[in-house]
């Protein structure tokens, strides 16, 4: 983990020393922002992961990831910090991007395990040669292909579109509606059983990295 880059994004000053600190400590290169603006003024393609406040002044810490991901398109992991800690809070996070959500108070230990696990498992997205990547799980957008640890996986086009799709959204919840119209959008006649069924033959193909595949009632599926 020694040298891989943290940006943190907090605006209260004392939080952002302590884990400038602790981080550093652990062989982190720290960087801080003490808003959202500030943060989107910074190259951050460059960093490994991305700590990040909800509740700022200026702009949240929910639309700075949605502008991260949907504007700038940068798949960096990004973990909220905040008190804020009702299920509809923390679908929110997920929604826009949020790789994991953090809440107040919380202990240093926490956060330097969570970081850890992120950046190990963590997928990466690396647009100049078109590749997914996902641990051992890697999508080659060019070639339309799908390998899991170097072997070769047969998957239909519907089943890789699908694949694809939720991966570059990692951690972000996507209906059954949406994946119909970008998946099936020529087609007349289609339901939403027909993203179930190419979902659970899915799960099946990509073994270990199937249960990455999550479903939840009312929001759709997404790879976590």
């Amino acid at each position: 983990m020694e040298n891989q880059k943290i940006l943190i994004v907090e605006d209260e000053k004392d939080l952002c020393e302590i884990l400038q600190f602790n981080l550093e400590s652990e062989g982190f290169v720290i960087d801080i922002a003490h808003s959202g603006e500030e943060a989107l003024k910074k190259p951050l393609e460059d960093f490994n992961l991305i700590l990040l406040d909800v509740m700022m002044g200026g702009i949240s810490g929910y639309k700075t990831a949605n502008i991260i991901r949907k504007e700038k398109k940068i798949s960096v992991p990004i973990i909220f910090l905040t008190a804020k800690g009702g299920e509809n809070d923390i679908l929110t996070g997920f929604n826009v991007g949020g790789d994991d959500y953090i809440l107040k108070p919380f202990s240093i230990k926490e956060v330097t395990a969570r970081i850890k696990a992120i950046l190990k498992r963590g997928s990466i997205y690396q647009p100049d040669n078109g590749i997914l990547v996902f641990e051992n799980l890697k999508i080659d957008l060019k070639r339309k292909m799908v390998s899991v640890s170097e072997e070769g996986i047969n998957l239909t086009r519907k089943e890789y579109e699908i694949l694809a799709l939720l991966v570059k959204k990692k951690g972000q919840y996507i209906s059954r509606d949406e994946i119909l119209d970008r998946i099936w959008h020529d087609d007349v006649i289609v339901t939403e059983r027909n993203v179930d069924v190419n979902i659970a033959r899915l799960r099946k193909k990509i073994g270990e990295y199937g249960t990455n595949i999550k479903g939840k009632s009312g929001y759709g599926y997404c790879f976590q």
